[in-house]
């Protein structure tokens, strides 16, 4: 690997209370296995966090330090939408009504001290139209609820502006699909359809990459 070779982590979530099947799991599988000759140089790595507070505080920095990624590409479940979410914010603030999946509810209904969001920044919107020539159903999103996928995407932000952090982070919500091997869910999004979709976005994050790393 060279110093010019774009570093990407790609993220999803396990299942969770309520979610006994969390799609992001395949869809980053399915994204690993990919040979484009586009990825021939790229360093892609992966992790699936559990849905809990703890684990993204533990694990997103040893992360981090390990791969020492250019770009942050997230994926999480927004079960009640039935369209790809690109987000472009992560709210200051936390649910203290839902226990993560271990149990552990949080005590005060902000993550940080300071201003009430954090912007990703204007490639999300690269992101979106990547997403949209698959001719999936796509929007932006300037909510991304208050559970932990938005934990992730502060903390990943947060990344962002560190000396040495990744340059790129985006965080992208999918609809619930049908386990993989069921039938289909009638007029909702495909596991394929989000993999073309997944794949598109990731092939628009590798030129953003490389782009902020040569500026």
């Amino acid at each position: 690997m060279t110093t010019n070779t774009p570093r990407i982590l790609i993220t999803g979530f396990e299942p969770f209370p309520g979610a006994p099947y969390n799609p992001t799991q395949p869809l980053v599988k399915r994204l690993m296995r990919l040979r484009r000759p586009a990825l021939a140089d790229v360093a892609l790595s992966s992790h699936i966090f559990p849905v809990t507070y703890s684990a993204v505080d533990r694990e997103l920095p040893e992360l981090l330090r390990q791969h020492r990624p250019q770009a942050l590409l997230m994926f999480g479940l927004a079960a009640r939408t039935a369209w790809v979410r690109v987000e472009t914010r992560a709210r200051n603030a936390v649910t203290m009504l839902w226990p993560d999946a271990d149990h552990a509810r949080i005590r005060k209904g902000s993550i940080a001290g300071g201003a009430d969001a954090a912007m990703f920044g204007p490639h999300t919107a690269k992101l979106l139209r990547a997403a949209l020539n698959t001719s999936i159903d796509a929007r932006t999103s300037r909510n991304a609820g208050s559970y932990l996928c938005n934990y992730l995407s502060w903390r990943a932000i947060e990344a962002t502006c560190r000396d040495g952090g990744p340059r790129l982070a985006a965080f992208i919500h999918v609809p619930q699909l049908a386990r993989e091997g069921a039938s289909p869910i009638a007029g909702r999004i495909t596991l394929d359809e989000l993999v073309d979709a997944g794949e598109a976005m990731l092939m628009e994050m590798v030129k953003l990459t490389r782009a902020a790393t040569l500026a």
